[in-house]
């Protein structure tokens, strides 16, 4: 099974960002949450298996997004 592309949408300085994680910079910015989500989302299912990881804008996490084939249930 290939490792799974995991994606970040974070709070930034200038509004929200969404990163591969591991990158050093942020492959979308704007000020708007949504639309972040939106365009790293888009990125994401060209990289199947893949997930974002959505983030709150104090920085904790909010919920996770997969895409691909994500085994129910999960072993272990």
């Amino acid at each position: 099974m290939s490792q799974r592309t995991k994606y970040h949408v974070l709070p930034s300085q200038n509004g929200w960002e969404g990163m591969m994680e591991g990158a050093i910079r942020a492959s979308v910015v704007s000020k708007s949450k949504e639309e972040v989500l939106e365009r790293t989302i888009k990125l994401a299912q060209r990289r199947i298996p893949s997930s974002v990881l959505i983030h709150k804008a104090d920085g904790t996490f909010q919920e996770e997004r997969s895409y691909g084939s994500d085994p129910y249930p999960p072993k272990g």
